[in-house]
Parts: C-alpha cells; sequence; structure tokens
C-alpha cells in the first residue's frame, strides 16, 4: 500500500483539489507513489480543528499517515469585534491548540513528518473590495483580517516549529517577497489564485523532499509499463519488490 499525505487544514487547504489547486498539484507530483488526502474545513480555526483528530487520525489505524500538513492560522486571527470574531482565537491559545495537534498525530505514529504552514499575508483592501462585491454599501467598513495581526500568528506558527523540531514554511513571509503579491497570490484578499497555489505547492514539495519524502527517490506502487514482458507479464509483479521501478 502506499503511504499517505494527509493536508489538515481549513478552506485554503479545502480548496486545494480545486482547478489549479495546491493539493491537485501535489498529488501529481506524488502520483503512483503515495495517496494525498484532503480533510480541509473551510471557517475552521484549530480550536474546533481539536474536535476532529479521533475521527481523521484514528489511534488504531493499522495505516497511519506517512506525512501530514498543518495548515491554520487564517481563521484564528479574525479580528474581535469585527465580523468575524466567532473565529478568533487567542494567539496564545493558537500556539498551544497546534502543539496539541502534533503531539496528537505523534501519538499516532512516532515517525510521522509533521509541516507547520503558516497562513498566507492578507490583503485587507483586497478583502474590503471582495465584501463590496457581496453586499454593495452594506459592507463592513473595517477588514475582518489584517495583514499585521496575521503575522503575530505567523511568527508563532514558525516558533513552534522550532520548539518542536518541526519542518514548517513561512508563507506569510514567503508570498509578501514578491513585489505586487496582494493580487497575483490572493483572490480575495485572503483565498489563492492559481499562481498563490502555486507557492505552496513548490514549498510543500521543497520542505518533503529536504525531510525523506521525496517524489523522485520513491519507488512507483507498480512497475512501469516498459519492465511489463507481454510474454511473461506476471513475472514483473512477482519481481516488484526487488526490481528498480523507477
Amino acid at each position: 500500500m502506499k503511504p499517505q499525505i494527509v493536508l489538515f487544514g481549513d478552506s485554503i487547504t479545502e480548496q486545494s483539489f480545486r482547478p489549479g489547486g495546491w493539493g491537485a498539484a501535489l498529488a501529481d507530483t506524488y502520483s503512483r507513489k503515495a495517496d494525498v488526502l484532503v480533510r480541509g474545513y473551510g471557517g475552521y480555526n484549530t480550536r474546533w480543528a481539536l474536535f476532529l483528530l479521533h475521527q481523521l487520525f484514528p489511534l488504531d489505524s493499522p495505516k497511519p499517515p506517512a506525512a501530514v500538513t498543518i495548515f491554520f492560522g487564517a481563521n484564528d486571527a479574525a479580528v474581535l469585534g469585527r465580523t468575524s470574531e466567532r473565529q478568533h482565537v487567542p494567539i496564545e491559545e493558537y500556539k498551544e491548540n497546534l502543539r496539541k495537534i502534533v503531539l496528537y498525530l505523534k501519538k499516532c505514529s512516532p515517525t510521522v513528518l509533521v509541516v507547520l504552514i503558516t497562513p498566507p499575508p492578507v490583503d485587507e483592501e483586497g478583502r474590503n473590495e471582495y465584501a463590496r462585491s457581496l453586499y454593495g454599501e452594506d459592507a463592513r467598513k473595517l477588514p475582518e483580517r489584517t495583514n499585521e495581526v496575521t503575522g503575530v500568528y505567523a511568527k508563532q506558527c514558525v516558533e513552534l516549529a522550532k520548539e518542536m523540531g518541526l519542518r514548517s514554511i513561512d508563507l506569510w513571509s514567503k508570498m509578501q517577497e514578491r513585489e505586487g503579491w496582494q493580487k497575483t497570490f490572493l483572490s480575495d484578499g485572503l483565498h489563492l489564485t492559481p499562481e498563490g497555489n502555486a507557492v505552496v505547492h513548490k514549498e510543500v514539495v521543497r520542505v518533503l523532499s529536504e525531510a525523506w519524502f521525496s517524489a523522485a527517490e520513491m519507488p512507483y506502487d507498480f512497475p512501469h509499463h516498459s519492465q511489463i514482458d507481454w510474454k511473461n507479464p506476471e513475472k514483473a509483479f512477482q519481481e516488484r519488490n526487488a526490481c528498480d521501478c523507477f
């Protein structure tokens, strides 16, 4: 059976298998080498994500995931007193919730490769434009998320990864290295464009490859068609565990 890569997160993960999505691209990268499973829940924060762990990652599973990306924070960072405050999680709790998720996954499998991904930056004007497109003059006057606050959450995510010896992707910083990132990488000030998805895909592949999970070095699940003798096809399948199946 192929190893599993589970993508655990909020709407940015849930949408990752849409056309141009980073999850779909990852599944293509690991085609016939690992199964990529999407476990994304739009609107969820880390507090609510804790309630999903036992259902998504049962401790008695005979086949726990080999790698998991944890991609939360965009909703935790919603600003108090504004329209999305119900999603807000205080920064200290956010960090501890991430820690609890990691520790739980380590109970499932001590060898699981965990990658923490920070929330992306926020284009506040882009959020306001999106709100106006939906509600016109009734749209909120202040963005429900700010880039500054989201940056604080991103920093805590990276710090936790360092504390726990985990791999991390500082998406908040990475995307802002590009001039014009607001419109290039974000479709509504928060969610990703195809270009933004491409950044996430590239960074996830880089981090997995730098660990022990490089797609280029993994064998196919079954022999390549060129290795099958049409006169004696069963031989290739009998020997597939010992052959070089790239």
